[in-house]
């Protein structure tokens, strides 16, 4: 697999294609970074941008972590004593998920966006943009219903933690895009560099596969989860025997969420998943694809109740190293 391949894989979209197509050309040295609100305990959803970060390091990058204490607090995440205690959790945590320590940068960012150059240029990025503007690029990641001004300083501050980390590319989720696209509107309005950003899909509520899987409501799963946790969780998951479910009851479209965490979290992280099966069920399967997986269970070679049990078994073996950290903390 070649660089742009390991970078682009398991994409949900890229801003643009022709500026990855040139960092991928020289990505020896280029910088990637994500920011997460410090929350002590890994989910899913970090995971999966995880799993991202490690692509981009097999491609030749350096890798920038942000901790965003400053923002956690602006969103209304707790005090800054517990939020930045959670961060230094968090950073051990990635670390046994599998980032590359001696290539991966931590960054507070209460180190540097409240110096006074990070204010004044907030502040011009203040008067470039509208009240509506910031609400809507806020619109996926804001805590609570009432929309409150430290909110709407949120966009703005992460457009500028780009330029001010000095990244080449900006990683997030699909709620991350309305804010990338901020920040390539207003940041040439102080003479910095609009960003070149890659999105990573966001996972089906595990239930339901209606929506996103959310940490705060529904069922998801952490790093906290014991063995018998996962087992569970994963057998009681919206599973039919396809890849494109027909919409629910109230014609919502539905994603197959079991068959999510197989191509994006599984299969980049192991070269061959075998389901296992009695033998007078056919025996066990093999695969070193996720097109093939996704291919038995749409003919019926692969039954839900099987893949269900393989998803289980590999998601604690990535799960584990993390679990152990948190116990050991």
């Amino acid at each position: 697999m070649d660089a742009y391949e390991l970078i682009t894989r398991n994409a949900a979209e890229v801003v643009t294609k022709e500026e990855i197509e040139a960092l991928a050309d020289d990505p020896d040295g280029k910088r990637a970074y994500v920011g997460y609100e410090p929350s002590g305990v890994l989910h899913i959803g970090h995971m999966l941008t995880a799993n991202k970060l490690i692509d981009l390091q097999e491609a030749g990058f350096e890798v920038t972590v942000l901790l965003a204490d400053v923002h956690a607090y602006l969103n209304d995440k707790g005090s800054f004593e517990d939020i930045r205690r959670t961060a230094e959790r968090m950073r051990d945590q990635f670390i046994a998920y599998g980032l590359d320590e001696g290539r991966t940068q931590f960054v507070l960012g209460s180190d540097f966006q409240l110096e006074d150059d990070y204010t004044l240029d907030l502040h011009a990025l203040e008067l470039e943009t509208t009240l509506a503007r910031a609400e809507r690029a806020m619109a996926e990641i804001k805590s609570g219903d009432a929309v409150k001004v430290s909110q709407a300083v949120y966009p703005l501050m992460q457009a500028l933690d780009i330029p001010y980390l000095g990244v080449d590319l900006a990683v997030g989720g699909m709620e991350q895009r309305k804010v990338h696209m901020l920040a390539r509107d207003v940041l040439p309005s102080i003479d910095r560099k609009p960003p070149t950003s890659l999105h990573t899909p966001l996972i089906a509520d595990l239930a339901s596969g209606v929506g996103k899987m959310s940490s705060s409501t529904g069922v998801t799963i952490s790093m906290e989860d014991a063995t018998s946790e996962i087992e569970t969780k994963v057998e009681k998951a919206y599973c039919p025997p396809t890849a494109d479910p027909e919409p629910d009851d109230e014609g919502r479209e539905r994603e197959n969420p079991v068959l999510q965490i197989f191509e994006y979290h599984v299969f980049p992280r192991f070269d061959r998943v075998v389901v296992e099966r009695p033998e007078e069920y056919g025996g066990d399967l093999e695969y070193e694809s996720y097109p093939e997986l996704e291919a038995d269970l749409e003919s019926g070679e692969l039954h839900p109740a099987d893949a269900k049990p393989a998803l289980a078994s590999y998601l604690d073996r990535l799960i584990a190293p993390g679990r152990e950290q948190l116990h050991n903390q």
